[in-house]
């Protein structure tokens, strides 16, 4: 008998609770206005007919509101839909695409430098009743945080981050956009970075940079240049060595270029033995 007490003693007994005089008192109103609504309807047709059927087009969807209360059964739409006068409201919500460019924001990078980026965000509303009762513009408040976003995203990355890396930099925007709006029912698809300005000194400063790398490049290339041709006048020296023919030969051939391009200049080379000849005596 114990135990059977005990067991009846941890049931969980449910409470009604007392249901308050002003909520009925609500209700009844409610109720008193929407038959008053719709008899006023029927005494002033047809006239009223043009104040209660709405059309909503295929890329739109309707949220009612009768007495301040969203009325269930989710967004009307597409189609021919009646409301009740004077105690419904009938909102329209644009279920397109909706492209905007934010605005050129200042932004100093993780490295210090100040950089004026700008850029693109395309988004559309996903649920139509939460963008209009969770935030009281979500058009506009798409376009602050989209603003607040690229600054926070920027300021984590280096200067030549944002030049060369703008498809990840993207991604983290979007990623972070569209974690911020899907409570407000809102989906980012895409965010793009247009334009990245430098100030006019840093400008100065990376071309200068450019320009001394090119042309410590094209001095090492140069320097190779000069290397590799050495190499061959060593290895034609060598052959010619060998064969004396191949020295009066070259002579004549160079007698020959000589001759194409300027007839009046010729060239006779003197053997250093006939040279040394002199010079003793």
């Amino acid at each position: 008998m114990d135990d059977g007490n005990e067991s009846q003693a941890l049931r969980t007994v449910k409470v009604t609770e007392p249901v308050s005089e002003s909520s009925v008192n609500g209700a009844g109103c409610s109720i008193l206005m929407v038959i008053f609504s719709a008899l006023l309807t029927i005494i002033t047709l047809p006239v009223s007919v043009w104040m209660c059927v709405k059309i909503v087009n295929e890329y739109e969807r309707a949220i009612i509101f009768r007495l301040g209360r969203l009325v269930g059964g989710g967004p009307r739409g597409p189609g021919l839909y009646f409301i009740l006068p004077c105690i419904d409201n009938f909102i329209r919500v644009d279920l397109r695409t909706v492209s905007f460019d934010i605005p050129p924001q200042e932004v100093l990078t993780k490295d210090s430098v100040t950089v004026s980026v700008d850029g693109v965000v395309y988004y559309r509303v996903k649920n139509p009743s939460q963008a209009v009762a969770q935030v009281s513009n979500f058009n506009a408040a798409t376009r602050l945080l989209a603003q607040t976003t690229l600054r926070n995203v920027l300021g984590t990355k280096n200067l030549a981050e944002i030049l060369s890396d703008r498809e990840e930099i993207t991604h983290s925007m979007q990623s972070a956009l569209d974690e911020a709006t899907d409570a407000w029912g809102i989906k980012v698809e895409r965010v793009d970075i247009k334009k990245v300005e430098l100030p006019l000194q840093m400008q100065r400063a990376m071309a200068a940079e450019a320009e001394a790398t090119r042309e410590a490049r094209a001095k090492v290339i140069a320097a190779e240049g000069e290397m590799n041709a050495s190499r061959a006048l060593k290895e034609a020296s060598l052959v010619i060595a060998e064969s004396p023919s191949a020295l009066q030969l070259r002579y004549l051939q160079t007698l020959n270029t000589i001759a194409a391009e300027n007839n009046s200049t010729i060239i006779f080379p003197l053997p250093l033995e006939l040279m040394q000849g002199f010079i003793k005596s």
